[in-house]
């Protein structure tokens, strides 16, 4: 008898080792995506002279300034701020607890190509029934103590890889869960950028409009005093306090905007509003050369892209999941143990226990279950498909708006800057005309007011410029590529504490 149960138990186990070495399912191979040859636009001609020597993707043994991107602005204050975010910011400490949570849940799927093995201890006392038939119990009336030790083994051989299918979605997803990581990273350090480059716009708006306040003070009171000569009249001087106190509300305004980007910089450094002040300061009037890239390598740079088609990868295996539920369960039971009536003799060789045998399951009906379940993988897998392309569309798309942006505030840099000189040569004369007594205070005030707005203008450019530098960089991937993605070893490995 015991031959008899090691030979079915062989067999069992050569046959699920055959199998094994089949694995269901489609094998993953990444969709194909529609790849311009170029970008439509091009960056301006002076941002791509240097733009090679001033953002390149880091070597692999380079870790320390992988992907620090902002140093291409030249500014030690950013630099700064955004070395803490990666540490301090709470958005980026939850996307690192979910891909923490990914590699565990990796742990748990590949468990199953393992067998699992139980141990215990047990006692228990029971009184049979004197009343039963001596047939059915044979020990009639009779109070008895049992003792066990059992251990357990059972083991489903992957017969057809549902298992090993299983751990290659979970890596897959743990991976993209990685990229997500990045993704998260990189947008809250471009999105500390973009609000640090507003909030030094606004720094630089205040200083004009507080350098245009004292300037009006003092053709305040020029105006006060040809009014006292009697050669101005009231309403001179009435324009030029409207005017100064017009400018003076714009200046103190500017305080509004200038807080909440400060509150929204300190919370993406992780610290609370209260305990943060940024003191004013000039930033970048101009934006620092950015490197040209193929739209083919963009692929490799964006980490959004990357999570895309490690989701596809996911969805992919999961298909070869559903697959194999087609096909019968080979599995492997064995118990064994001590179980004894006295405990002096628990440990002892008679008192030993065990039972072997192999089991085959296969589902003969199940009402469409497993088909539906095939073809809700199936239509995962080509969601996820259509998503990762739309993720390449998009990205195309992040490029090209922001080259385009770039090339077109350029020019408009360019025009404004001549608007400003004109409006100024214009505010000269009418300054002029005006002490000659050639013309009325209207024509002052209207130059000033066209002036300003033209420096204003002028400023905000600068901004929009600078705003839209950064996110062309995170267009582009921020220095990061697809190289940085854990392994699948990586991803399984037990992690070390």
């Amino acid at each position: 008898m015991l031959k008899t149960l090691y030979r079915q138990a062989a067999v069992v186990a050569a046959t699920g080792l055959l199998a094994a070495g089949c694995t269901v399912g489609p094998d993953y191979k990444k969709p194909p995506v529609t790849v311009p040859p170029a970008f439509k636009e091009a960056a301006p001609p002076e941002m791509a002279a240097a733009a090679t020597r001033e953002l390149k993707p880091a070597q692999p043994q380079d870790a320390a300034s992988r992907g620090k991107w902002w140093v291409v602005f030249h500014d030690s204050q950013l630099n700064a701020l955004e070395e803490q975010v990666a540490v301090s910011n709470q958005t980026i400490a939850q996307a690192e607890a979910r891909y923490r949570a990914a590699r565990a849940a990796v742990l748990g799927v590949r468990s199953g190509l393992f067998p699992t093995v139980t141990a215990g201890a047990s006692t228990s006392r029971s009184h049979a029934s004197s009343t039963r038939s001596i047939v059915r119990q044979s020990l009639p009336g009779l109070t008895v103590t049992d003792y066990q030790l059992p251990i357990d083994f059972t083991y489903e051989i992957d017969s057809w890889g549902r298992v090993r299918r299983s751990v290659e979605a979970s890596v897959a997803g743990a991976q993209a869960t990685a990229a997500d990581l990045a993704t998260a990273t990189l947008s809250m350090q471009s999105e500390l950028a973009l609000d640090y480059f507003q909030l030094r716009g606004l720094d630089a708006e205040k200083q004009l409009l507080d350098s245009t306040v004292a300037g009006y003070e003092k053709a305040l009171q020029l105006t006060q005093l040809r009014h006292n000569q009697g050669v101005a009249s009231g309403v001179d001087v009435a324009q030029a306090e409207t005017q100064l106190a017009t400018v003076r509300a714009q200046s103190t305004d500017l305080g509004v905007s200038r807080a909440q980007f400060e509150h929204a910089i300190a919370v993406l450094t992780g610290r609370p509003p209260a305990g943060f002040t940024l003191p004013a300061s000039q930033a970048a009037v101009a934006p620092p050369a950015i490197p040209s890239m193929l739209p083919a390598d963009l692929l490799q740079r964006r980490p959004d892209i990357a999570a895309a088609e490690r989701s596809v990868a996911a969805a992919n295996a999961q298909i070869g999941v559903a697959k194999a539920a087609y096909f019968p369960a080979l599995g492997l039971t064995a118990s064994g143990g001590l179980e004894s009536s006295t405990l002096s003799t628990l440990l002892s060789w008679p008192s030993r226990f065990w039972s072997l045998g192999p089991s085959l399951v296969e589902t003969i009906f199940d009402g469409g279950r497993r088909r539906a379940a095939t073809e809700q993988a199936t239509a995962g897998w080509e969601q996820s498909v259509a998503a990762y392309r739309q993720s390449v569309l998009s990205a195309f798309e992040d490029v090209e708006d922001n080259l385009a942006a770039l090339r077109i505030l350029a020019q408009e840099a360019t025009e404004q800057a001549a608007a400003v000189d004109a409006a100024q040569r214009s505010l000269d004369l009418a300054n002029s005309r005006y002490q000659g007594g050639i013309t009325t205070y209207l024509e002052v005030i209207t130059a000033q007011a066209a002036a300003l707005a033209n420096q204003r203008t002028a400023i905000e450019l600068a901004t929009r410029r600078m705003v839209a530098s950064v996110l062309l960089v995170k267009a582009l991937g921020g220095g990061w590529n697809v190289s940085e993605l854990p392994s699948s070893r990586a991803v399984a490995a037990s992690p070390t504490k």
